[in-house]
């Protein structure tokens, strides 16, 4: 039987008892409607997770007991860094959870000459809150202890630049560069997946200028928020640990 999992960020500890931050609290009681004695799964993102047990349901807040640690790691093999030009909508949000679910470590998002997201900075803060919490909440549901590292808002000029020890690999249409030509033993890999209009010329020609390998995914032409999970299940495929 599948058993809750939940993501609190505090110290935890064998053998004692802590109250749910607001979210949880709401979500045990009111949206799963948990009894009291029900077993729970609680990990803080410090690596492994401890069984805890419900104690105390209040009308705002639900108290567990924190019981045995377990060393649980679910984490990939591989390193991934998705450099993700900002999508609309939901777009972004589901690229976001779904890459989190195939492993990713590492999550940059990037404003490019066509990204058609424009936010001040306060707005921007409260996107990358959202997004936090997407990523929190998909580690709960995939069973992973450790939480990736989201990074703030950078232009993409400012992203190519700096340097890095990663394989970093460009997904675009129009080359005739494949995966089955890399041939590589790094396990620390950087995705750059365009926005929906794509990258302009000059963004792709200064990728390349920067070291980023260029390549394409078959003879489809994918949407953005299709291309980083396609390769994802590759490099977990055939790098990682999916198969």
């Amino acid at each position: 039987m599948r058993i809750t999992r939940i993501f609190q960020d505090i110290s935890l500890s064998e053998n004692i008892n802590i109250e749910l931050n607001k979210e949880a609290s709401n979500h045990i009681a009111n949206v799963l409607r948990l009894p009291v004695n029900t077993s729970l799964i609680v990990f803080n993102g410090k690596g492994g997770e401890f069984i805890a047990h419900i104690v105390d349901i209040k009308k705002k807040t639900v108290s567990v007991k924190i019981e045995a640690f377990s060393n649980i790691e679910n984490e990939s093999p591989i390193n991934i860094h998705l450099a993700q030009c900002i999508s609309r909508g939901e777009k972004m949000d589901v690229t976001i959870q779904k890459s989190v679910e195939l492993g990713v470590s590492e999550i940059t998002p990037i404003i490019s000459e066509r990204c058609g997201v424009k936010l001040s900075n306060e707005r921007w803060g409260k996107r990358l809150d959202h997004w936090q919490k997407i990523i929190i909440s998909a580690c709960e549901q995939c069973g992973r202890n450790t939480i990736p590292v989201l990074n703030s808002v950078i232009n993409f000029n400012e992203f190519i630049q700096k340097e890095s020890v990663d394989l970093k690999l460009l997904l675009q249409p129009y080359t005739e560069t494949t995966l089955s030509e890399i041939n590589t033993s790094n396990k620390d890999f950087t995705i750059l997946i365009g926005p929906e209009g794509g990258l302009s010329d000059d963004e792709i020609q200064e990728a390349e200028n920067h070291h980023c390998i260029s390549l394409k995914l078959g003879p489809r032409i994918l949407r953005t928020e299709t291309a980083a999970l396609t390769l994802f299940s590759i490099l977990q495929a055939k790098w990682g640990d999916l198969g």
